[in-house]
């Protein structure tokens, strides 16, 4: 309804009226109104459409509002038009004009806008000193170009920007270059100095060649193959990652189950680990937030804690208004806070007592870990750094005295129960080393005192006496013939091993009565120790040092 665009409130007789006459426009009784060209409107046209907005209603039926201006009338400014910069209107004058500026003379601006130097109070002003006038441009900008934040950028200031960070790195490379060559320089002058000292001469094999070219060759090639995805600069010893690979896997492709963690694509980031069965140092990926109390993540995070606190206890602390100031801050807590510490535990240890107990060795010690860095190569020769000293005690280590190859205490004796040389078996310390020698000479004497004690028999009871007996007859037809380390095969009697068994039984047992009672055993003569009571000797002894013998009665 055109009509109805009229500026102002109607009355309600003004309103039926329109009403009235908008039905007839519509029947045809009435003629159709004319906008500003006289053009007839249509009055079937919807009023949301022929009314005008209020910036744009002039009073009068019109659908002028609808229809695109012309190119006459609209404003069409290019993205690049811009400012002039630095244009002016001709050239400066020769003197000073009443109402330019007072400081440089143009009459473009006042003193307060003058981008020039201030002048000095009282000067005058030379043809010189007159600026020329500034050409104020009206720049007409359209709906995109009022909006382009690039527009009026001088695209020759961005290549400065470029120049300046090559020049850096070109002096930086050649600073490098100059590093490298000083570093060769001083490896091959170190070279011929051992080479001229005769520390270099090796052995060269005719058909294969020197070991050294081969591991030199192995070196090349080592530092040739380079890791998928990386790129090493020999020279600079430099690796440059390649921001994608094929190998690197997605993180929503790690676990596949649904209610695993969630990803974010707009981020990309997954802050839960998507295995939570796999330890997060194991793990090929543990999630952002295992990243996140990693390096100096946690530190902030304290920082922030202490000034949320702080600011709630009153005190004027705010770290991202003033951060130099919550450091301080921080810092200085810190230290009152250890120094309450140290007070209170002095305090408490003078009290009761017990600081010796608090001393102990330092972490690293305790350890083993130090932030020495120390590289190594491929076949395990140190490259970069010093490798780290094997731990030693305050006692003297592989010192062997007395032609001794083997330090006091590698060696226990079970029979006396005390310690010697591994290399001689002496129990003797600081003697003199007599070889294989005094193994045999030791391993004689000691079968000799075991053979050698008497001991008096012990009538036993019939039942043990025949079951011994029988045991006993097992144990000659098992061991009657046997070879030994050596000497051979050895042949012994059955009769003669099986007294030997019931001598050795009986001597055995006399021996610890004799420890039950405290009575010290009774040294008698000497003889010839026979094979089989060598053989009875080896069969119980065997016996007793079996990790069985508990569980089995040896004495049947």
């Amino acid at each position: 309804m055109a009509s109805s665009s009229a500026v102002g409130k109607l009355s309600r007789e003004e309103f039926r009226r329109q009403k009235d006459l908008d039905a007839a426009r519509k029947a045809g009784t009435a003629p159709a109104a004319l906008d500003e060209e006289g053009k007839p409107i249509n009055p079937h046209i919807p009023q949301y459409i022929s009314q005008a907005p209020w910036y744009l209603d002039t009073g009068a039926p019109s659908l002028s509002h609808q229809r695109r201006a012309e190119e006459s009338d609209r404003i069409t400014p290019s993205l690049d038009t811009w400012y002039d910069r630095g244009a002016t209107a001709g050239p400066a004058a020769k003197k000073y004009r009443k109402g330019a500026c007072e400081n440089c003379g143009a009459m473009s601006h006042k003193k307060k806008d003058c981008l020039e130097r201030p002048r000095r109070k009282g000067a005058r002003f030379s043809n010189k000193d007159i600026k020329a006038d500034e050409v104020i441009q009206d720049v007409e900008l359209g709906y995109d170009a009022k909006r382009d934040r690039w527009n009026g950028y001088d695209p020759a200031e961005h290549k400065k920007i470029y120049a300046e960070y090559a020049a850096v790195e070109a002096t930086r490379q050649k600073l490098r270059e100059e590093e490298i060559d000083n570093q060769t320089t001083t490896d091959l002058a170190a070279v011929r100095k051992m080479a001229k000292a005769g520390k270099t001469e090796k052995k060269e094999d005719a058909d294969f060649g020197s070991s050294d070219e081969e591991d030199a060759d192995e070196d090349k090639y080592a530092d040739a193959a380079d890791a998928v995805g990386q790129k090493l600069d020999a020279k600079t010893r430099i690796t440059v990652r390649n921001l994608r690979i094929r190998e690197d896997t997605a993180k929503y492709l790690i676990n596949l189950d649904p209610s695993s963690a969630y990803y974010d694509p707009k981020t990309r980031s997954m802050r839960d680990a998507p295995n939570k069965d796999t330890a997060p140092e194991d793990a090929k990926f543990a999630g952002e937030n295992f990243f996140r109390s990693s390096g100096e993540a946690p530190a902030v995070q304290q920082l922030q804690l202490f000034a949320w606190q702080a600011a709630a206890r009153g005190n004027d602390v705010h770290l991202n208004a003033n951060p130099t100031q919550g450091e301080l801050l921080h810092q200085e807590f810190k230290e009152k806070r250890q120094e309450l510490k140290e007070t209170s535990k002095g305090s408490i240890l003078a009290k009761y007592g017990g600081e010796e107990y608090l001393q102990t060795a330092p972490r690293e010690l305790r350890q083993g870990q130090t932030e020495d860095y120390v590289e190594y190569s491929r076949t395990g020769q140190v490259i970069k750094g010093r490798e780290r000293a094997k731990a030693r005690s305050k006692y003297p280590e592989d010192v062997f005295v007395n032609n001794h190859t083997s330090v006091w205490g590698s060696w226990y004796d079970a029979s006396s129960g005390t310690w010697g040389y591994g290399c001689c078996h002496s129990n003797v310390h600081l003697s003199y080393c007599s070889g294989e020698a005094g193994i045999v000479a030791t391993e004689a004497s000691n079968a000799q005192n075991l053979l050698s004690a008497p001991s008096e028999p012990i009538a036993p009871s019939p039942e043990i006496s025949s079951s011994k007996t029988v045991t006993s007859h097992e144990k000659v037809e098992q061991n009657y013939s046997k070879k030994r380390v050596g000497e051979g095969e050895v042949k012994l009697d059955k009769n003669r091993l099986a007294r030997a068994l019931q001598e050795e039984k009986k001597r055995a047992r006399g021996d610890e009565e004799d420890d039950r009672s405290g009575k010290r055993p009774k040294v008698g003569g000497s003889h010839d120790v026979t094979e089989e009571e060598l053989e009875a000797y080896r069969m119980r002894r065997t016996i007793t040092e079996d990790p069985m013998a508990n569980y089995v009665d040896v004495q049947d």
